[in-house]
């Protein structure tokens, strides 16, 4: 017998076991399979290529986005099946530039999918927000924020944050021992060899932390990738009580950025139902431990700022400044949302893009001279740094960006859209309302149709050569429509900045030109390392 508190249970026989077993295995398989046999949205009717597992069952996607190679799985179903693929029973991945004008186009109805609901932490903001009013109403306050206008009024601290940069970098060339740590190996022909990816990830956090909050992280001084926390409950509503917080520790900010981005897009793509459950995995829960750290840090950093009022101009005055249909500002806890949301947004693209751009550049040495000739005809020999208004209009640093910006793909997954009432036609195939729809970046970025046969080449000098319409509907780093990167303006203007100073300042090389750029993908693509040789161009 057994006890159960004071209930004596009778035992459980080996074959009572077995037929329990035998019906959850059954009600299981059923669950899967007779959605597949009903086939309410005629993927099967329209035959729809893709892997068998993904046709059954959400778990294969998440397991995909879990291994971290979410966007080149995807991509090489695509180059095996065609332009469309099944990669969950309810979500059909489409390979087709023109798609994107459809699925993410103004006004076709189509929202964002319970995907997004693995993104919210202290309540929704504007990225991950599901409800039509809602967006509208958040994008109203925050998109002026980022209007060309409003963002050059944040250009003296992305150049502040630099100048730190340069001197750091200039430091380790001269063999400071505080900085020995970085090094690889002792410097040989005036170059020093270090891990250049901590130091845009030091870099971007300084930036948006002293845009967002009012002062950098001080990241790039120490060194070190170290952020400080509040300690905090999950409810929401607490955050908008000005309360003192009961402890904030230092933590290592880079590392739970890029654990929350992991599990929040493997949680994603999982059932609904299961999540609850997946919460309770390890891996799932140290993941879930990162988003509630992240959150604490946007709560350290808003009480701070707010506890000491400024007159100085940044994003945090700005959301604080900004106001609805009905005159009503943000509350505490939406606006520690939203500068959570810049915080995430701002620090991952810039300081990844970054890297990746210095890693072609590295690896394509001719392409680094034409830049840095172009950098040299346009800024001469001054050693100050550049300003926007000297490189916003240098076209071949324009097209060294974008070039990253397509061969990395930072933001390369598929976004994926539920198919509003009345359905969509989308490349020649009708989807039913509730479909769900999303068109992979990755891909798009190497259809050779638009880009030529030799899209694994880092090949600036493409720019110049494609056409412009082509280009305009198939090029998708921030993505597309109401729910593109509201932020764009400002990164494109850190990405401009960031690559003139440092290649008109410094010549760069790989420790093995032949190895490729190694990286795992959250929501967004991230190189790993990124061991480069670096000298002064000039001394």
């Amino acid at each position: 017998m057994s006890l159960l508190g004071n209930q004596l249970l009778p035992p459980f026989s080996v074959n009572t076991l077995c037929i329990y077993g035998g019906l959850a295995f059954l009600l299981l398989a059923a669950w899967h399979v007779v959605p597949w046999l009903l086939d309410p949205y005629s993927y099967r009717k329209n035959r729809i290529p893709g892997p068998w597992p993904a046709q059954l069952s959400d778990f294969w996607l998440g397991r995909v986005a879990a291994k971290g190679h979410r966007s080149e799985t995807v991509h090489g179903l695509h180059q095996r099946y065609g332009k469309f693929v099944r990669i969950a029973p309810n979500h059909i991945s489409i390979a087709d530039p023109d798609a994107l004008q459809i699925i993410y186009a103004h006004g076709n109805g189509a929202l964002k999918s319970e995907f997004y609901d693995a993104f919210v932490s202290i309540r929704r903001g504007l990225f991950n927000t599901r409800d039509r009013a809602e967006h509208t109403r958040k994008r109203k306050i925050v998109s002026h924020i980022f209007s060309q206008k409003s963002v050059l009024e944040f250009e003296p601290y992305i150049r502040l944050a630099l100048g730190k940069l340069i001197n750091q970098w200039d430091s380790l060339l001269s063999g400071d021992e505080k900085l020995a740590s970085h090094r690889l190996k002792p410097n040989s022909d005036g170059r020093v060899w270090f891990d250049c990816l901590n130091w845009y990830n030091y870099l971007a956090f300084d930036i948006i932390g002293d845009l967002a909050f009012g002062e950098p992280f001080g990241m790039i001084e120490a060194g070190a990738d170290s952020a400080a926390v509040a300690v905090h409950d999950d409810n929401a509503a607490n955050i908008d009580v000005a309360e003192k917080r009961l402890e904030i520790i230092r933590v290592p900010a880079v590392k739970i950025l890029n654990d929350r981005g992991e599990y929040s897009a493997s949680m994603g793509t999982l059932p609904v139902w299961f999540r609850p459950y997946a919460k309770k995995i390890p891996w799932f829960a140290r993941g879930n431990r990162a988003v509630k750290n992240l959150a604490g840090i946007a709560i350290a950093a808003v009480d701070k700022r707010l506890a000491t009022p400024t007159d100085r101009v940044d994003l945090l005055t700005r959301l604080q400044q900004g106001k609805d249909d009905e005159g009503n500002p943000m509350g505490r806890s939406e606006l520690t949302a939203e500068a959570l949301t810049q915080l995430i947004a701002g620090s991952d693209t810039t300081s990844n893009s970054s890297c990746a751009i210095t890693y072609w550049l590295a690896r394509y040495p001719e392409a680094q001279r034409k830049l840095q000739k172009e950098l040299d005809d346009a800024l001469g020999e001054d050693e100050e740094l550049p300003t926007y208004e000297q490189v916003k209009r240098l076209p071949y640093l324009e097209a060294v960006i974008n070039e990253g910006l397509r061969i990395h793909s930072t933001s390369s997954m598929g976004l994926p859209r539920i198919v509003p009432e009345g359905g969509l036609e989308v490349s020649g195939m009708f989807f039913p309302a509730g479909a769900i729809l999303s068109v992979p970046s990755y891909t798009i970025h190497r259809d050779t149709s638009i880009w030529g046969t030799d899209t694994e080449v880092y090949r600036p000098e493409r720019w110049f050569e494609q056409d412009a319409e082509d280009i305009q509907k198939t090029f998708n780093p921030f993505s597309f429509g109401p729910r593109g990167c509201v932020g764009k303006n400002l990164a494109s203007m850190e990405l401009l900045l960031i690559i003139a100073t440092i290649f008109h300042r410094f010549d760069f090389v790989l420790m093995d030109p032949k190895h490729d750029l190694e990286t795992r993908e959250g929501f967004l693509r991230k190189p790993v390392t990124c061991f480069v040789g670096m000298k002064r161009r000039r001394t």
